[in-house]
């Protein structure tokens, strides 16, 4: 198989504030105490790692209290110049969204301001000529319908059904234009089927590399950024033709992230993509 990389645009967002000081999702855990050089060090090494492979890495500035703004896919979705703004689900995040927002504007991009609860790239993954929509936990149904007006893009809506994968880039990862890698198990019956038929030639996860957020991944189409302990993952993307590269993003994992959660794409127009 031949696989060409393609070079991307990144936006991340320093661990600076990183702390687990509240419990929205069953990853997080209040009463284990951080360890914020460790979260620092640890993204940096991802961040390099972008570096190395030859993409760009924009950044915006952490903001004090913000402990969560480390996972900058949730700040928004940018496809084909332009920006979906977000609105949290959980009041500890709200004040992320006008932050990411402004650095939209500020970059250039023309912003959609959202209508209904949509945590960004978290749950809205563009495969192709599909954007992948999850549900069930945060990212309202009804946000589905407005993102397929804002970008054009035909909108499959994924229901998640397991609490621990309560976004959709934790259950599904897009490899390339063609093909994805997900865990069948965090999806209803009929969420299956469809990404049965879309994607017939789907890797699929093992429970054991989903818990530990392997399928929380980055690839630009023939390198696959994964956490270093989704060992059966990368042997099977290895198998793909796919070129891994593991991380280990233990720290920000007792938040509920990996390095998918840590990077936000962004396409500048559709020749990007």
């Amino acid at each position: 198989m031949t696989m060409d990389a393609i070079r991307q645009r990144y936006l991340m967002c320093r661990p600076t504030y990183f702390a687990v000081d509240y419990a929205i999702n069953p990853w997080m855990d209040p009463t284990t105490p951080v360890d914020t050089d460790l979260a620092v060090r640890q993204w940096e090494r991802l961040r390099r790692t972008y570096l190395d492979l030859g993409h760009e890495v924009e950044l915006i500035e952490p903001l004090p209290g913000l402990p969560d703004m480390v996972f900058a896919a949730n700040g928004g979705t940018v496809i084909d110049g332009t920006a979906m703004a977000v609105q949290f689900r959980d009041p500890q995040r709200t004040d992320e969204a006008p932050a990411y927002r402004a650095w939209f504007e500020a970059a250039g991009f023309t912003v959609a301001d959202p209508k209904h609860v949509n945590e960004g790239e978290g749950d809205l993954l563009l495969a192709g000529d599909h954007l992948l929509a999850g549900t069930g936990f945060r990212t309202a149904h009804a946000a589905h319908a407005q993102v397929q007006e804002v970008f054009g893009y035909p909108v499959v809506t994924l229901h998640l059904v397991d609490p621990r994968f309560y976004h959709l880039d934790t259950a599904l990862t897009v490899l390339d234009e063609q093909t994805v890698a997900y865990l069948p198990e965090a999806f209803s019956p009929g969420s299956r089927a469809v990404l049965r038929r879309l994607f017939p030639d789907a890797v699929h996860a093992t429970m054991a590399d989903a818990e530990v957020l392997g399928l929380n991944a980055v690839s630009d189409g023939r390198h696959v950024v994964l956490p270093a302990q989704a060992v059966d993952l990368a042997a099977t993307l290895r198998d793909r033709g796919y070129r891994t590269i593991g991380v280990d993003l233990s720290e920000l994992r007792r938040a509920g992230g990996g390095p998918k959660c840590c990077t936000l794409r962004l396409r500048q127009g559709r020749a990007d993509t």
